[in-house]
């Protein structure tokens, strides 16, 4: 099997012949081919080349458009300093008083420079490895776009004090996220991720006020378009992991900070994963073969062996690369244990 029929077939419950790899990689894949982070950000083809190559070299089974979250929240007005070889650095966020709101409106990705470049992203990976790999565009769920553009302390406490005016904006970022998701669908992407990493740090209540509804909607439409849906809240989602699963979204990310999945697999679908949970610092970067491997057993175990092999959150920089190989290599240790995946 090639990386996007195994990835597919896993997704889909279907026999595969060993679990799919997803590593996310970022900072990682922009040292691994010797790209400045600068670069990696801006220009299509630095991206898109130092991921192909990454996923050669450690086995990776997708490629992505991950890089920072600033797309969106640039194009909504967050002014942005790129220093050479470092993540993106905000100025001035888009907005700066609650009123600021009144000015926002549905962005259109085509007047966007690096909303144009995702989509371009998506037309490099089809044109350079079309059919072979699992191709997952981007996009900021709505309380983490928000946040973007807001001071994220001021965002968390005008959902106290200004609800409307956030409901508002947030209905913006959501129409504004469908309509950048369309052209990524159509430029061949066979899977559209949704970070809203935010949502790990409000109660469920808020979660359920602000987010859920508008997070399905993104899902809805993504389906409707036949992709796949990946949706990755960073930090512990215990408390909302179930609300989390009936987004629907066709791959839920387990941060390992996240308490055991084990009460909630009854709710997958068939044709629903999670994917995790290793902790990219004391795992992935500062372990040894031993602990990544139990790290990843137990992960697989509690999962019900639904579970796409991942970090919980982005590998980093640091991440030795006999590290990274033997993580990869876990795939097919973990589908051995199990005799044939499912």
């Amino acid at each position: 099997m090639n990386p996007l029929e195994r990835t597919k077939a896993f997704i889909g419950g279907r026999s595969a012949d060993r679990v799919p790899f997803h590593p996310i990689l970022m900072r990682f894949a922009a040292r691994h081919a010797g790209v400045r982070y600068r670069d990696f950000c801006l220009s299509p083809a630095h991206k898109c080349n130092a991921n192909i190559r990454t996923a050669i070299d450690f086995g990776s089974d997708w490629v992505n458009t991950m890089s920072d979250p600033w797309a969106e929240a640039e194009a909504f007005g967050t002014r942005l300093f790129y220093p050479e070889d470092d993540l993106p650095k905000v100025e001035r966020y888009a907005i700066e008083d609650i009123s600021d709101t009144e000015r926002m409106s549905v962005l259109r990705p085509e007047d966007h420079t690096r909303m144009r470049q995702r989509v371009e992203e998506i037309r490099i990976y089809n044109r350079e490895a079309a059919g072979m790999y699992f191709i997952c565009g981007w996009v900021e769920g709505p309380l983490a776009a928000w946040c973007d553009m807001r001071d994220i302390n001021m965002a968390m406490t005008d959902m106290y004090e200004y609800p409307e005016k956030v409901h508002r904006a947030l209905d913006i970022i959501t129409d504004s996220a469908i309509a950048f998701i369309t052209p990524q669908v159509k430029a061949g992407a066979h899977c559209i991720g949704i970070g809203d990493s935010v949502c790990s740090l409000i109660s469920p209540d808020l979660y359920r006020e602000f987010c859920f509804e508008r997070e399905k909607r993104l899902v809805d439409h993504i389906h409707s378009l036949g992709a796949y849906v990946k949706i990755h809240i960073c930090g512990n989602i215990s408390a909302i992991l179930s609300d989390v699963i009936m987004t629907g979204a066709d791959i839920v990310d387990i941060d390992h900070r996240t308490g055991p999945v084990t009460d909630v697999l009854g709710m997958l679908r068939p044709d629903q994963v999670f994917s995790g949970k290793s902790d990219p610092v004391s795992v992935l970067q500062e372990g040894d073969n031993e602990l990544i491997r139990r790290s990843c057993q137990e992960f697989f175990r509690e999962a019900g062996s639904r579970a796409i092999l991942s970090a919980g959150c982005e590998v980093t920089p640091g991440t030795p690369d006999g590290n990274l190989s033997f993580f990869s290599s876990m795939a097919d240790e973990l589908s051995d244990d199990k005799g044939k995946t499912t």
